[in-house]
């Protein structure tokens, strides 16, 4: 009777030893939160990607994408820690930094771990409603994008820029991409606005609606307004033609780039394994979106990106040869 009790003993603390190495193998998995954007947009099937990407390569990380508002949104959730990694326009970083506009009185310690791409601002109509500029959009129904989207940062510069009001001189909508989609096909208002990677898909959806035919409004005269009053974040770029179907002229817009950031208490040599890892197996990321190729070696300079960098990516990249 003994020798079963002890048997029984010896194989209940075999298992509990098994649970305890499992229990323990669970406990060093690094969770790390990706904070990207609405389903309609670049951030989020990116995010995804890099999820799936840091969580096979680097050991005991399991990454997980999230669906957000945006920029803004993103940014607050690297402050309160609930968030590890997160998409984010420069502009939006920035005012984050500064304790400015939409981060009035809270300073992020939000720090860029690497350039991503840039984020083409669309003003998108449809051609029945009659908008051909700018100065169209007076007395019309515009949504310029979700609470907490930095589409929203920027289309009130845009829109300021251009000499119009954004509450008196236009019924606003407060719509994502995919939304302000359904939005315009429904009749419900009649142009948004948009900064996002190319294609986005929500985008190339409405052009390929039929009896729709998309129109994509120039705005780039307003570059030289939006610096002198904001800094140095903004450039004239185009959207070229057929980028979007029924696209039948190149779009001179507005960009600024995006970039990945972490909060400053990331530990070095985390940040270091993170964009080690995005450059390393960059063509994982090209096979989800085509704006990955613009994570580039060459694309890291101070001057695409106005926050401090964690040392952790300078540290990488000074191996690399960059000069920061």
């Amino acid at each position: 009777m003994r020798k079963r009790s002890l048997i029984r003993f010896a194989t209940g603390a075999l298992a509990a030893g098994a649970l305890m190495v499992v229990g323990a193998a669970v406990a060093q998995q690094k969770a790390i939160s990706i904070a990207t954007g609405g389903t309609g947009g670049v951030y989020y099937p990116i995010g995804g990607g890099l999820a799936n990407l840091l969580s096979k390569a680097i050991p005991g990380v399991q990454a997980t994408a999230e669906v957000t508002g945006g920029s803004v949104d993103n940014l607050k959730l690297i402050n309160t820690g609930q968030s590890e990694l997160a998409f984010t326009m420069a502009d939006a970083a920035l005012d984050a930094a500064n304790g400015q506009d939409k981060f009035k009185g809270t300073k992020v310690p939000v720090r860029t771990l690497m350039v991503l791409y840039p984020n083409q601002m669309h003003v998108v109509t449809i051609e029945s409603t009659g908008i051909k500029t700018m100065a169209d959009l007076k007395g019309k129904r515009v949504s310029t994008g979700s609470p907490g989207s930095a589409t929203e940062v920027m289309a009130f510069r845009v829109i300021e820029a251009a000499g119009l009001d954004k509450d008196k001189d236009m019924k606003r909508e407060r719509l994502g991409v995919a939304e302000s989609v359904n939005a315009i096909k429904d009749g419900k208002i009649d142009a948004f606005f948009w900064v996002g990677g190319l294609p986005t898909a929500a985008v190339t959806d409405l052009g390929a609606t039929p009896g729709v035919k998309i129109k994509l409004i120039d705005h780039a005269d307003v570059v030289g307004k939006m610096n002198e009053k904001y800094g140095n974040l903004y450039a004239a770029s185009t959207i070229k033609t057929g980028i979007y179907p029924g696209q039948t002229a190149d779009n001179k817009n507005t960009v600024v780039w995006n970039i990945l950031v972490a909060n400053a208490s990331m530990p070095d040599d985390m940040a270091y394994k993170i964009v080690q890892t995005i450059v390393d197996h960059k063509a994982d990321l090209v096979a989800v979106h085509q704006e990955a190729k613009s994570f580039s070696i060459e694309n890291q300079i101070k001057s695409n990106s106005p926050i401090e960098w964690h040392p952790g990516a300078l540290k990488y990249f000074a191996e690399k040869g960059v000069k920061m």
